[in-house]
């Protein structure tokens, strides 16, 4: 997947940001936290969307203490519990009555390795979490998007981050219904892990139908799906703690979703990397026919459409 494959150093190859608002779903941890600290650093006015107040607001702390000063940009807790989609949608509303511009949403946050949950609303909570709240933030969030993008010079982008792991999707795969996206994958050689697998394939089907639909509408919105390498945020916590010694090792390279965000070589190539899968450092490949099934992609829609429908968000 080329590693190493273009030399990227976000404290260094970033532009100026002042001026630019950026929301991203967690980022009070991990890889997410890099993330915000550097486009921040830039000059960014950046969304932490996080569930834990709390948490977040230590995590900003900790981030003014590393030196996001003055004449750097700003970090802000906005409430987000992913668990929720009603909450998903009032916490979009929120922001856009907060900003009057949008320029980049990164679609960050996600469960690892969890044992398999229903939330009150009858859908798994990986699926949930890591597809369903993204997609009605998003929703809420894109008249705010398309606004920002009808600016001159406009560069907006949505940021999703999937995982390679989608290739591990193995067998018939389908979305027809509630119970397609509750299976619990009993059958496979580790289940939590399975599930997690096929949440990055719905990732990997929504930035790509999204993709095709802000295109077949005339938006200059860039949407990029990108698989971050192996970054170990989770291993410490049960069950996966069991696997600490196999994740460690391997949890040494990554890439920026800062590059996503914000390389100037996004703007510069913009058809390059419209609907671009990118693996590190920033390299555009081909996903595999899987990934980019237009078929499965409108089942996943209309499943989700209808379950929001039912829902009455």
């Amino acid at each position: 997947m080329g590693f190493f494959s273009k030399s990227f150093d976000p404290a260094t190859d970033l532009p100026d940001l002042s001026g630019k608002v950026i929301l991203i779903t967690g980022g009070n941890t991990g890889i997410g936290y890099s993330t915000v600290k550097h486009l921040a650093r830039r000059g960014a006015k950046v969304y932490m969307a996080a569930r834990n107040q709390t948490k977040a607001e230590e995590a900003i702390a900790q981030l003014k203490a590393e030196g996001l000063g003055p004449g750097n940009g700003d970090v802000i807790w906005l409430e987000l519990d992913l668990k929720d989609p009603r909450n998903a949608k009032k916490a979009g509303e929120r922001f856009m009555k907060q900003e009057k511009r949008l320029d980049v949403l990164i679609h960050n946050a996600a469960i690892l390795l969890e044992n398999y949950t229903m939330t009150p609303d009858g859908v798994q909570e990986i699926v949930m979490v890591n597809v369903i709240s993204h997609i009605v933030l998003t929703r809420t969030l894109q008249p705010l998007l398309d606004q920002t993008a009808a600016e001159p010079n406009s560069d907006v982008r949505i940021v999703v981050v999937a995982s390679g792991a989608y290739r591990f999707v193995s067998g018939e795969t389908h979305f027809r219904n509630l119970d397609d996206l509750n299976n619990e994958l009993k059958s496979s050689l580790s289940p939590t892990f399975a599930r997690y697998c096929v949440s990055k394939l719905m990732n990997m089907l929504y930035a790509f139908e999204l993709q095709r639909h802000l295109t077949a509408v005339g938006s200059p919105i860039t949407v990029i799906a990108l698989h971050p390498g192996v970054v170990n945020t989770f291993s410490d916590k049960p069950p996966r703690s069991n696997f600490k010694f196999i994740i460690e090792p391997i949890t040494r390279v990554h890439i920026p979703r800062q590059f996503a965000a914000a390389s100037e070589e996004v703007a510069e190539q913009r058809q390059k990397y419209k609907g671009a899968y990118l693996t590190p450092v920033g390299k555009a490949n081909r996903a595999d026919e899987g990934g980019k099934d237009e078929g499965l992609a409108k089942e996943l829609l209309n499943t989700v459409d209808k379950f929001l429908e039912e829902k009455g968000i």
